[in-house]
């Protein structure tokens, strides 16, 4: 039996004492993981109070997006950009980079893309 693993993966990561909500994408995204998780990302979203959120992305196991799953990813951060403070997009493959340069323009926080996960952590902590 072959398994095919994709979606998204929500947590709460703490290095030292900061805390960072961390996102993890698997295989390749598709509508329905959207439908799913959209709406635990915004009931968890719209009950913190003043936020500054700093986001830990993690695509090292992300293969592609359906395009409706892109466009909904982009709806998403449409809705909640300002609650970001920071995003680092810790990959491995050039098209994340260039993704991350382009969603920059929609998010009001700061956006950077990594390849190295400690890079990322440090920049998220500065």
């Amino acid at each position: 039996m072959d398994i095919t693993r994709h979606g998204l993966f929500i947590g709460i990561e703490r290095i030292g004492s900061d805390f960072f909500l961390s996102l993890k994408a698997v295989g390749k995204l598709t509508h329905e993981d959207y439908e799913t998780i959209t709406p635990m990302i915004n009931s968890a979203l719209e009950g913190v109070k003043n936020p500054k959120i700093r986001l830990l992305f993690d695509g090292t196991e992300m293969e592609s997006w359906e395009l409706r799953a892109a466009w909904d990813d982009f709806k998403l951060g449409l809705k909640h950009g300002r609650k970001f403070e920071k995003i680092a997009i810790y990959g491995n493959k050039n098209w994340q980079g260039i993704g991350t340069k382009v969603g920059s323009w929609f998010v009001p926080g700061e956006t950077r893309y990594f390849e190295h996960y400690t890079d990322a952590i440090r920049w998220l902590q500065e």
